[in-house]
């Protein structure tokens, strides 16, 4: 599985204007809702809080992976923001959060969802990635390192 394939420029935000968690996951839950891609907002949003309260999804060393599953997500939708400036996430470590990857899914079809985040895992341990990504300067080029890596 590639995430760049899920990926175009209009799911890829550089400088999320969210300064805390939820206002992320809202975020880029709209990114997904406006390019017709997540038909309902309210449900999307739910599922995600659903997970998070689960735990937090602020994985540490500034990344975090919110994901959750609904039947009204057609397939596999991801979203990417990065934060100059942090996000207060609830990160395991503390540390404010730059780069968020959003993962939704249909409940129906947990395979493509769990793919996505091992791919997730796998970008994130990729040496120099998170480094590339915080600091790209658009949504293009992210789409480019995401080229490049996978």
């Amino acid at each position: 599985m590639r995430l760049r394939d899920l990926l175009d420029e209009s799911v890829v935000k550089v400088g999320l204007e969210s300064t805390d968690k939820e206002e992320c996951l809202a975020e880029l839950v709209d990114l997904l809702v406006r390019t017709g891609r997540v038909p309902d907002r309210a449900a999307a949003l739910a599922a995600v809080h659903q997970r998070e309260a689960w735990g937090t999804t602020g994985i540490g060393k500034g990344c975090a992976v919110p994901h959750g599953k609904h039947v009204s997500i057609a397939g596999l939708q991801v979203a990417l923001g990065t934060s100059p400036v942090g996000l207060d996430f609830d990160a395991l470590d503390g540390a404010p959060v730059h780069m968020v990857f959003m993962i939704l899914a249909n409940a129906n079809e947990p395979g493509p969802h769990i793919r996505a985040l091992a791919e997730t895992v796998r970008l994130l341990k990729a040496p120099g990635f998170y480094h590339r990504v915080v600091a790209a300067p658009s949504a293009k080029a992210i789409l480019e390192i995401l080229d490049a890596e996978e």
